[in-house]
C-alpha cells in the first residue's frame, strides 16, 4: 500500500478524505475536535509538500461543516483549502455509486484516505474513487494500521482485552477473535447479558448496579486483572456511564488502565466520550479515531477502504 509520502503533490491537487464526523453542541460548535487533531499532521505535511488541497468528510447528519472547517482554522492556515459539502448529503456516497466516485475524482490528481473511522464503510470517497486515481493513506491511517496491527502481530503478554457497550452485534467478532489471542476478555455493559461464548479466559460481570453498570466485586476482579497485563485494549463501556448513578464501573475500569504500566490502547466513540470526560486520554499511547472500522481490524476483518488501497503498491 502507497501512502502520502510516495507521491510528489508539488502543485497538483490531492483530495484528503478526513473523518471529522466530530460531536456537535445544540449551537453546531465543535465539542470534542480530538479526530480533527489527529489528522493535521496529514493536512500539513501535504502543505509543506505545495499541494492543493480538497479536504472531504462526511457527517452521519444533514448539520452544517461549518464549524468544523472554522475549528480546523484554529490550528492551521486553511486559506488555500478547498472544503466539500457533507459527502452524504449525495445519496451515490453511501451506495458507493460509480458516477459519484467519478465526480469527486474529477477534483484531484491524487486522492489519500486518512479517515481510518470510516475504512469499513463501502462508500464513493472511500472505495469508488481509487478506481480512478493514484491512491495512498495517510499519516493517520498508517499509525492506525501500524498500531492496531502490532496488537494482532506482535502483542505484549498477558494481553487483556475489554468489550463493552450495548451491542453484542458489533462486538460478537472480535471478541471471539480475541479469545484466540488474548489472555483475558473481559466484558462489561449490556452485551454481558447476550454473550453465549464460553472460555476460561472470558469475564463476565458476576454482579451489576441495576443492569445498568458493572458491579463492585466485578470491578475488583477486573483490576486485578488489569494490574497484571502488559497490553491493554480496550473498546466500549462498562454500563450507561453518561448517567452519574452507573459511572462507576466506567471510570473506575478507566483510571485503573491509564495508572497500569501497560501498553494502552482504546477506541470507540463512547470509549473516547469517557476517557475525555475523565480526563485520562492522554494517559494512553493510543486512542483509535476508528469505532466500527477499529473493531473489524481487530477481528481480522477485510476493510474495504483498506482492500481499496491495497492495489496502489
Amino acid at each position: 500500500m502507497k501512502t502520502v509520502k510516495d507521491f510528489d503533490v508539488k502543485n497538483k491537487r490531492v483530495l484528503l478524505r478526513v473523518d471529522f464526523n466530530v460531536p456537535l453542541d445544540d449551537r453546531g460548535e465543535v465539542q470534542d475536535d480530538f479526530r480533527i487533531k489527529q489528522t493535521i499532521p496529514t493536512i500539513t505535511y501535504l502543505q509543506n509538500k505545495g499541494a492543493i488541497l480538497v479536504l472531504a468528510t462526511h457527517r452521519s447528519d444533514d448539520r452544517s461543516l461549518a464549524s468544523i472547517w472554522k475549528r480546523l482554522g484554529e490550528y492551521i492556515d486553511t486559506t488555500n483549502i478547498e472544503f466539500l459539502d457533507n459527502l452524504r448529503l449525495n445519496e451515490g456516497e453511501e451506495v458507493n455509486s460509480q458516477s459519484f466516485s467519478k465526480e469527486l475524482a474529477s477534483l484531484a490528481d491524487i486522492y489519500i484516505n486518512d479517515a481510518f473511522g470510516v475504512c469499513h464503510r463501502k462508500h464513493a470517497s472511500i472505495v469508488g474513487i481509487t478506481k480512478y486515481l493514484p491512491s495512498g493513506a495517510g499519516l493517520l491511517l498508517e499509525k492506525e494500521m501500524k498500531v492496531l496491527s502490532m496488537i494482532l502481530k506482535n502483542p505484549k503478554y498477558p494481553l487483556t482485552a475489554i468489550i463493552g457497550g450495548a451491542k453484542i452485534q458489533s462486538k460478537a467478532k472480535v471478541i471471539k477473535n480475541f479469545l484466540k489471542i488474548a489472555d483475558n476478555v473481559l466484558i462489561g455493559g449490556k452485551i454481558g447479558f447476550d454473550l453465549k461464548e464460553k472460555s476460561a479466559k472470558l469475564y463476565i460481570p458476576v454482579d451489576y448496579n441495576n443492569k445498568l453498570d458493572i458491579g463492585p466485586k466485578t470491578i475488583k476482579i477486573f483490576q486485578e486483572i488489569i494490574k497484571k497485563s502488559k497490553m491493554i485494549v480496550w473498546a466500549g463501556p462498562m454500563g450507561k456511564f453518561e448517567d452519574s448513578l452507573y459511572e462507576k464501573g466506567t471510570k473506575k475500569i478507566a483510571k485503573e488502565i491509564a495508572n497500569s504500566k501497560a501498553f494502552k490502547v482504546a477506541g470507540g466513540g463512547d470509549t473516547i466520550n469517557a476517557l475525555r470526560k475523565y480526563r485520562l486520554r492522554d494517559k494512553f499511547d493510543h486512542v483509535s479515531t476508528g469505532g466500527g472500522a477499529m473493531l473489524a481490524f481487530l477481528a481480522e476483518e477485510k476493510l474495504p477502504g483498506l482492500v481499496a488501497l491495497e492495489k496502489w503498491r
